[in-house]
């Protein structure tokens, strides 16, 4: 008689383990899209920016008009013209900061639960904080 046994003893024990060593290998991103950000390194060090895409695999921001490159690019129909096109590239998040809305200086953010929202809707919210003035981020939406 053949032995019964459930289907899950054939699986190895931790099916998601690879999956979960990746997504907790990802770096935090302290910046959001539409938030404004000054670079603190590199050689675009002092310009500002609005981000435009936020990688969150590689730990990297788009920001609009830093690390602008060059790229060949070839017509992809009949009508259109192929040559050099400059574009941005993305930044490593760690050498962006936040911009305070208030003052303007580049800012560390720390996270707060948001009270208010908690009466109106029931639920709480998690809001960011700008170390320098202590004032609420919005959201760039």
């Amino acid at each position: 008689m053949r032995v019964l046994k459930y289907r899950k003893t054939d699986r190895p024990k931790a099916v998601n383990r690879t999956r979960h060593a990746v997504n907790s290998a990802r770096p935090a991103v302290h910046v959001h899209k539409g938030d404004t950000v000054r670079v603190m390194r590199g050689d675009d060090k002092g310009r500002e920016g609005k981000v435009l895409r936020v990688y969150l695999k590689t730990g990297r921001v788009l920001v609009e008009g830093v690390n602008i490159v060059k790229r060949h690019r070839r017509a992809r129909t009949a009508e259109e013209q192929s040559g050099i096109v400059e574009m941005p590239a993305p930044v490593a998040a760690s050498n962006v900061m936040l911009l305070d809305p208030k003052t303007g200086a580049p800012t560390r953010v720390r996270a707060r639960i948001d009270e208010d929202a908690s009466e109106a809707k029931q639920s709480r919210r998690k809001e960011r904080i700008s170390v320098k003035s202590g004032d609420a981020i919005p959201r760039a939406r």
